[in-house]
């Protein structure tokens, strides 16, 4: 199988990896905005189906098609990792989530951010749209 130009090695399309970041501009001495706090993050996260599989493994977050992994022993949260694992629900879901949270998505490949919260950013790529029916004549 080839890998496209902007894919690390070992890395499919179905698991391209994504930085998650706040979408507040950084305050003075801050490097990074805080996201949130870990408790208030995976409580968000659980209200849009998306879970650690354990409570003694809350590093990881398993939503439908994506994995989001928030930086261990940090609190606040200021970014996290995350990993679409089924690109036909993935991309849908994580728009979702960074749309409803107002995060930024960075990609990493390319260091492009995105935030689709804001009307002049760039989308996420998503699945095309289903053909439109004809109307009937």
């Amino acid at each position: 199988m080839n890998q496209g130009a902007d894919q690390m090695p070992g890395q499919t399309a179905a698991s391209r990896q994504f930085v998650i970041l706040s979408s507040r501009d950084a305050g003075d001495g801050e490097t990074l905005p805080p996201i949130g706090s870990r408790c208030d993050i995976v409580e968000k996260l659980a209200r849009a189906n998306s879970s650690p599989e354990s409570s003694d493994a809350e590093d990881v977050v398993y939503g439908p098609g994506i994995r989001i992994e928030l930086t261990p022993n940090q609190d606040p949260i200021r970014q996290m990792l995350v990993t679409i694992t089924e690109e036909e629900i993935g991309w849908q879901v994580l728009t979702r989530l960074i749309n409803h949270f107002q995060w930024k998505l960075l990609d990493p490949l390319t260091g492009q951010q995105l935030n689709p919260a804001a009307s002049s950013s760039p989308s996420v790529p998503t699945s095309p749209a289903p053909p439109t029916p004809p109307a009937d004549a």
